[in-house]
């Protein structure tokens, strides 16, 4: 079975998805670290090159590599634009596509940053200091991202929930005790 976590950034993809595969059994999948890895770079790097339609067909091809992997796994997929690059996948039998979904002031609250060298860090002086301009950030993401993410038919709102809760949620809502069996 493979499970596909798919939602704006900061909603919560790759910290539940770590949790969902760990209590499963699942080998873990962050599409993020997968493209590092594929394209021996760094994030800051990929994001400026090329453009978004190459970004995409270029994560798209991680994707396919990651998916004809025949493991069990849960596979955090970081927004792409370009539907046509995961669609293919929501559909089969064997896979279970969720969107996490929260309330941009809630996603706002799990901001962090990351320098140059994808080393995560906290900054919430900064953070609060333009909280205005970062809130009106998110809600265009899940704006934009609603038509990419419109084949994806299980809406999971995580109302600002704690990861425990929400693996619980998760968990009972998709009948995942099955998978432990």
């Amino acid at each position: 079975m493979t499970i596909l976590l798919f939602g704006v950034s900061n909603v919560g993809k790759t910290t539940v998805g770590k949790k969902i595969a760990k209590r499963l059994g699942y080998m873990f999948y962050d599409l993020d670290d997968e493209v590092k890895k594929h394209y021996n770079t760094t994030l800051e790097v990929f994001v400026k090159s090329g453009t978004l339609n190459e970004r995409d067909k270029k994560r798209g091809i991680v994707i396919r590599k990651i998916m004809n992997n025949p493991v069990n796994k849960v596979f955090a997929i970081s927004p792409i634009y370009y539907s046509i690059n995961f669609n293919k996948y929501i559909s089969k039998e064997d896979v279970l596509a969720i969107e996490l979904q929260d309330f941009a002031e809630s996603i706002f609250q799990r901001i962090v940053f990351s320098d140059e060298n994808d080393e995560i860090y906290k900054d919430d002086q900064y953070k609060y200091l333009h909280k205005r301009h970062f809130i009106s950030d998110i809600k265009k993401d899940i704006t934009c991202y609603k038509r990419s993410f419109a084949k994806v038919k299980n809406k999971f709102h995580i109302n600002n929930d704690s990861v425990e809760i929400v693996l619980e949620r998760i968990i009972k809502e998709y009948n995942l005790m099955d998978a432990l069996s």
